[in-house]
């Protein structure tokens, strides 16, 4: 007599735990008239859907990157009956087939092509269309974040002025380099070697005064870091004319990418004219909160304390005409310059619909955590490696708050204690991002948060965690004495 196996008890059977298999349903199509193309530096390869085209032709069409291809290629697409097309962002060869299918009327959808190439098989510019126009079609594609024209326009400029900053940057190396190597240290002696004194004893120099009496005479009375005796030494060199040679040219040139930089500012200007004014709802009142500020109408009033102009600040002032596009003045927010505000403003644009809440916005500049959940389990939180110029400008603003003793200083100095200055970089960054989110969307002014009052609120949180941790070990906290004494 054979035994039959039996589950054993306590444990179900394979079957039990089976799910039921749902019945296969076929992929809805969302845009029936989309098209894809695979853009390359010199050739770009356009896939249409197949019944817009007649049973002998290709769906695939090859079109150079030359302008009146271009026209070609947009004239083939609209006789295709096509209305939007997805393209990967290649570089900055996207750019002109972007702006030439917008123009024409037509939906640009540009994709960032790690979202593509997951699936392997496709190696030829031909399948890469067809595939990109496949998934297009069945609305699996989700596309890139691209501003409008002006303000387009507005992060080429802010972009190239960020490159003269740092051209200009590395100038100042060149010089430092060829001081040293004349022996000459000047910027062992004055804090800020192209401040005023340093650039008076180096175009001296440059003239041909090499007496160190006369060099310390052109010294600010200021100046503290040096003593004249340390600086006259400091001054005698070993004056090499391939040296010199090199220091002139340096100094030349650091001069000349600070007048780019002032020309950039003035088309800048001319930009941020071009924006709309923003409609800013009716005036009201800030909400009165347990951790805001008593308002007043001089409080009101009061604005920002007048912020000292940096080197590399533009020459005019542009914040009368962010507040106009804007609806606010961000520059009133800790942490921001001028600067800071306009290459915010050029990176993520005024509309700031196009982001759901603002945890979306934060998770698009990459300065909140990604939880990444495996077996049920959470193995890393640390944020995306993404590169975002408007967080790297939050970080930085971040940086600049962390010393100072507004309620955003605490926060940093709070975080710093617990996930180190990296992680308190990054948090504060997230808090400057939710900050402009709703300044920008709801057009209302920053209003600073009391220190005081967000330390006590710090405190009484803190306060709360420890009786609940003493309670769930069986113990009391009991007060000795006040917090005053």
């Amino acid at each position: 007599m054979s035994k039959q196996s039996t589950p054993r008890k306590g444990r179900q059977s394979c079957s039990q735990h089976t799910p039921k298999r749902s019945p296969k349903r076929a992929l809805t199509v969302v845009n029936p008239n989309a098209a894809g193309i695979d853009v390359g530096a010199t050739n770009h390869y356009v896939a249409v859907p197949p019944d817009a085209v007649a049973a002998d032709e290709s769906v695939v069409r090859k079109f150079g990157a030359f302008t009146e291809d271009l026209d070609q290629m947009v004239e083939w697409l609209k006789a295709c009956g096509v209305t939007t097309v997805a393209l990967e962002s290649t570089g900055v060869d996207w750019k002109p087939v972007f702006q030439k299918l917008e123009v024409a009327g037509l939906k640009p959808v540009l994709i960032n092509p790690k979202m593509v190439k997951h699936v392997p098989g496709r190696k030829t510019d031909v399948q890469d269309c067809q595939w990109l126009q496949q998934l297009h079609t069945y609305g699996l594609l989700q596309g890139s974040f691209v501003p409008d024209d002006l303000v387009c326009q507005l992060r080429v400029l802010m972009r190239h002025r960020a490159n003269l900053v740092s051209q200009a940057a590395a100038e100042i190396q060149h010089i430092q380099k060829a001081s040293a190597q004349m022996n000459l240290h000047l910027h062992h002696a004055v804090s800020d070697v192209m401040g005023e004194t340093g650039l008076r004893i180096l175009r001296a120099i440059l003239d041909g005064q090499r007496d160190p009496e006369v060099l310390v005479q052109l010294r600010d009375p200021q100046i503290t870091k040096s003593s004249k005796e340390e600086m006259k030494k400091a001054l005698r060199g070993d004056w090499r004319d391939e040296l010199l040679f090199v220091l002139r040219q340096s100094l030349e040139a650091w001069e000349f990418y600070h007048k780019q930089m002032d020309q950039c500012d003035e088309q800048v200007q001319q930009v941020i004219k071009k924006f709309p004014t923003a409609e800013r709802p009716e005036a009201k009142l800030p909400p009165t909160t347990s951790m805001a500020a008593p308002i007043s109408a001089d409080s009101m009033a009061k604005k920002k304390t007048k912020q000292s102009r940096k080197r590399n600040d533009p020459i005019m002032n542009l914040v009368p005409e962010l507040t106009r596009i804007c609806g606010i003045d961000l520059c009133e927010t800790s942490g921001f310059r001028v600067l800071t505000a306009l290459t915010v403003v050029s990176e993520i644009g005024l509309d700031m619909s196009r982001w759901r809440s603002q945890k979306a916005f934060s998770s698009w500049l990459g300065i909140c955590p990604n939880h990444k959940i495996s077996g049920g389990r959470i193995p890393s939180r640390s944020t995306r490696k993404v590169i975002n110029r408007a967080a790297t400008a939050l970080r930085l603003a971040a940086q600049g708050v962390s010393q100072t003793d507004s309620w955003l200083g605490l926060f940093f100095r709070r975080m710093k204690s617990r996930l180190g200055p990296a992680g308190a970089i990054t948090a504060t960054a997230h808090k400057l991002a939710c900050i402009i989110y709703h300044l920008l969307k709801n057009k209302e002014p920053y209003v600073e948060i009391d220190a005081v009052l967000y330390a006590e609120r710090v405190d009484r949180a803190r306060l709360g965690r420890l009786k609940k941790q003493a309670a769930a070990m069986g113990y009391e906290l009991v007060q000795t004495r006040t917090l005053t004494e």
